[in-house]
């Protein structure tokens, strides 16, 4: 052989095995399930064998501090970012357009203005699936069944989700081989047949394509809850689908013989709390003149975006400092049993939190009320059920974390992390380059 090629050769047979003593995983299964709580797998009354031994031979915290506002998308995009909203774009589950009140969702990937974990897959020469991820339409994913809906025609098509699975005809390919027909019926997130479904699209192509990195959204305890509240019974029924959805995948690892090198990593996005009552401050402004109910908006000057329990203030003009002062009055002129009810969470703070750099000011409620964006009827109503969306600073809006599996230590207990931590873990058992802090949680990790 010639010397120049011998030598080459030597290099790369050396690079592989530093780049493989490196990577402690082959495969990472990161599931996010939606209104995930620690008490899940910390609590014995919960139905969640699955999670409960991956605590057992895993590593778990007891806590994970979410982002501001506490909903679906932004904290989503954090997991996958590992960057807080106000960096990464993705402020609220739906965009604040000043122009109408919009029912579009931020769905498209490109509207996330970094580097997520599925580029730094790509980038690194490995294969990624997803399904059913917050923003993932368009992302740089090789099986991909995105979370997308028409938002004039509800949750229930699935029309619009199978135009943008990648590659083409993915869907209808689980579908004969394991999912039969997905339609509203067999796919309706007010039934658990959908936890089913998708465990058994990340479990199919888990086992058939060993993708190195598969991210997976599943949603049911968070409908529940916002339904019947944090103890509901539909709430202890859905956390034992969603149990068992995981357990198909774990079964897929086996099957496919890659159990041995596949860590799963179960994480959040906020936790729940039980509400009873709304308050609509919108209707300050309105009945102030600085805003008009009208579907654009009409003439307007201040309006308060609702996300979840909390509510930001939007200025039409950047630096309307008048109206700033106008809005401040009416809060501070509310009787005193309306004020107790929220904080105001001043634009130092919002830049602390990462939150939406656009904001004046956002009203973070107390538990038990929850902000509406209503703009007519009475100020305070009653509410029933649960909600998200409040400031990360208390127990109940905490989510969870799980880890088991390749490179992951046994029997270890994290007190507190936060949800930007996740995008790390992952980077540190795939070996990938990003752009983000390196995780300073070593306990997770075999040493």
């Amino acid at each position: 052989m010639n010397i120049w090629l011998l030598s080459v050769a030597l290099q790369l047979v050396c690079f592989s095995g530093i780049a493989q003593e490196k990577r402690l995983s082959d495969h990472v299964v990161l599931i996010s399930i939606d209104g995930f709580r620690p008490e899940f797998y910390l609590e014995e009354k919960w139905p969640a064998p699955n999670l409960k031994q991956m605590v057992l031979e895993g590593t778990h915290a007891v806590g994970v501090r979410g982002v501001f506002p506490s909903v679906t998308y932004p904290s989503h995009t954090t997991i996958i970012t590992g960057q807080m909203p106000g960096a990464h774009g993705i402020y609220y589950n739906v965009p604040f357009d000043p122009t109408k009140q919009t029912k579009d969702w931020y769905w498209y990937a490109d509207s996330i203005k970094m580097q997520t974990l599925w580029h730094a897959v790509k980038e690194a020469g490995l294969k990624s699936a997803s399904f059913i991820w917050p923003v993932s339409v368009g992302a740089p994913i090789d099986y991909n069944i995105p979370e997308f809906w028409d938002a004039a025609e509800g949750h229930g098509n699935t029309g619009p989700m199978r135009s943008m699975e990648s590659p083409a005809g993915l869907l209808a390919e689980m579908e004969k081989a394991v999912l039969g027909e997905l339609n509203e019926s067999t796919f309706n997130g007010d039934y658990l047949n959908r936890e089913d479904r998708t465990g058994e699209m990340a479990a199919y192509v888990l086992e058939k394509y060993k993708p190195d990195f598969t991210t997976v959204h599943l949603i049911a305890t968070d409908h529940f809850q916002h339904s019947e509240g944090r103890e509901g019974p539909m709430v202890f029924k859905s956390l034992a689908a969603i149990d068992r959805a995981i357990g198909k995948i774990m079964e897929a690892a086996e099957r496919a013989g890659i159990a041995d090198r596949t860590t799963f990593i179960i994480v959040g996005d906020h936790g729940f709390v039980d509400i009873h009552t709304s308050l609509s401050p919108n209707i300050w402004l309105k009945d102030a003149g600085l805003l008009e109910d009208k579907e654009d908006r009409g003439d307007w000057k201040a309006v308060f975006h609702t996300s979840g329990a909390s509510a930001f203030l939007h200025l039409k003009e950047v630096n309307d400092e008048k109206t700033v002062a106008a809005v401040r009055k009416l809060i501070e002129d509310q009787p005193s049993d309306v004020k107790q009810l929220f904080r105001i969470v001043e634009r130092e703070a919002l830049d602390k939190i990462g939150a939406d750099p656009n904001a004046v000011l956002a009203l973070a409620p107390i538990e038990g009320i929850s902000m509406s964006g209503a703009l007519a009827g009475e100020l305070l109503k009653p509410a029933k059920g649960g909600t998200h969306g409040f400031f990360p600073d208390f127990t109940n809006i905490e989510t969870g974390f799980v880890a088991w599996g390749a490179g992951i230590a046994e029997g270890k207990e994290i007190k507190k992390m936060g949800l930007e931590d996740v995008a790390g873990i992952v980077t540190k058992l795939l070996n990938l380059k990003m752009d983000i802090p390196a995780t300073k949680l070593s306990e997770v990790f075999v040493r």
